[in-house]
């Protein structure tokens, strides 16, 4: 079964780490220490000083992968936070060997030199030598498992949108090499099959199942409106000592990585988490904001000048147009633009959607609009606060009005400030696209939020957000 592999697999995992420290170690040693890459400065311990210290290092880093969650299976543990443990990991083992050195500093001058040089040649090394193990290993893993090898036995009880959701995920990824057996389930008939997933039977035969010794897993994935049974479910699996998951029902209703409160020992699931709610996030990002917009307005300011002349010489009217938007928290506000179209009625112009070849857009407005500089004085917008460089992007208040009665959830974008630009735009939904895929993007960066995000959309909006195939 998959439990006696993982075990294995850890043990060879363990021993190929430390193989791969003590080739760093000398790897290092032999391009720092040896002089015979790089010239040595000073007088350097001898070769057996340098590697007794393998005696302590190797130890030490081993327990260190296992506090950061190195020896997790690789289904779960995806590439990025792997990367990101082994280089906590890493810095928390140079920081540990500095101290040692410092502390011993009178010895180690006593025995001769110990090249720091080599201690963060050791750092580099190891961090790409420990990678580049993880990567070849689940390249293996994912070999095996793809030809049905290394499979993780696992039995859904009930049948659900969450049972489907995790059948769907399941059969697109095999190299995660679940093996599902089946489900058990009240209300669908035995022999009922979803994508080759079959009903085995009822929820009563789970004893049976178990019994059998068969199975590394148990998915709970009963419907919402039988969590009555929850309870009774998880005690028979845990009697028999199989490892279980509950896959929620309700995935539509909270998000992907629920923020959770422990009230005395009392769980509290946060319907939705938003980041930006913190004072700190906050205060950060408003002064991203005001140095962003500063930044904007210097680096464009030819580009708006320019525009700003041409719409005056070629269309009568004002350069600039302000249109009312909602944003944060429900409020109305000005969002400035420049005037890509003919001057018309307000009232007509507030209700209407612009549509391809629309006659109303000027020769010098189809451009602007084309490569998004129409939307640059928007950094005036930033600057008073209405606005941020990143988020959703604001609507005009009837539609608003209408989307939030027709898409679930549309509403919850007015907890942050609209953006210059967001997810959704950098992935292409602008313009005439998909309004309930711009909110399911508007809603993952809402939940996600973090520096690092928003600063990987600015980036990404300078290679695909200025230039809008759907803008007319």
């Amino acid at each position: 079964m998959i439990k006696d592999n993982q075990k294995r697999l850890n043990r060879i995992h363990v021993l190929l780490d430390a193989l791969v420290i003590i080739l760093a170690y000398a790897l290092a040693w032999f391009i720092i220490v040896s002089g015979m890459v790089v010239p040595l400065h000073g007088e350097a311990l001898e070769p057996q000083v340098y590697f007794a210290a393998l005696i302590f290092i190797v130890p030490v880093y081993l327990i260190l992968y296992g506090c950061f969650h190195l020896y997790t299976p690789k289904r779960i543990q995806g590439r990025r936070l792997e990367f990101a443990n082994i280089c906590k990991a890493n810095v928390i083992g140079l920081m540990l060997f500095t101290f040692i050195l410092f502390g011993g500093r009178r010895l180690i001058v006593h025995l001769g030199y110990f090249s720091t040089r080599m201690i963060l040649a050791f750092f580099v090394i190891n961090i790409i030598l420990l990678e580049a193990e993880r990567m070849a290993i689940r390249l293996f893993l994912r070999s095996l498992r793809t030809n049905g090898y290394n499979q993780k036995h696992i039995l859904l009880i009930g049948y659900s949108r969450a049972a489907e959701g995790f059948i769907d995920r399941v059969r697109l990824n095999p190299e995660w090499g679940y093996h599902i057996q089946g489900i058990l389930d009240d209300h669908k008939a035995a022999g009922y099959s979803y994508k080759n997933v079959r009903i085995l039977g009822t929820t009563d035969q789970l004893e049976a199942f178990l019994d059998a010794n068969t199975l590394d897993e148990i998915a709970i994935t009963l419907s919402i409106k039988e969590y009555a049974n929850l309870e009774q479910i998880v005690a028979a699996c845990e009697k028999s000592g199989v490892h279980t998951k509950f896959i929620p029902d309700y995935n539509n209703m909270i998000p992907t990585i629920p923020y959770m409160e422990d009230l005395q020992g009392l769980p509290v699931i946060h319907i939705r988490h938003v980041p930006l709610t913190g004072v700190f996030n906050a205060t950060m990002k408003r002064c991203v904001d005001i140095v962003g917009a500063l930044f904007g307005l210097v680096v464009f300011s030819p580009v708006m000048l320019a525009t700003a002349a041409l719409i005056k010489l070629t269309s009568p009217g004002p350069v600039f147009y302000s249109q009312e938007r909602i944003g944060l928290h429900n409020r109305p506000f000005r969002m400035y633009k420049f005037r890509s179209m003919e001057v018309q009625d307000p009232n007509k112009e507030q209700s209407q959607w612009t549509t391809p070849h629309d006659p109303r857009v000027t020769s010098v407005g189809r451009f602007i609009r084309k490569t998004s500089i129409d939307e640059t004085p928007q950094f005036f917008n930033v600057l008073i606060g209405d606005m941020s460089l990143v988020g959703p992007r604001p609507e005009r208040p009837l539609f608003v009005e209408r989307f939030k009665e027709e898409i679930p959830r549309y509403m919850i974008k007015h907890q942050v400030r609209p953006g210059l630009t967001g997810w959704a735009q950098v992935n292409g939904y602008r313009g005439d696209t998909s309004i309930t895929k711009r909110i399911e993007h508007d809603l993952y960066y809402i939940e996600n939020w973090s520096l690092g995000f928003d600063f990987k959309i600015m980036f990404l909006t300078v290679f695909k957000g200025f230039i809008n195939k759907n803008a007319y």
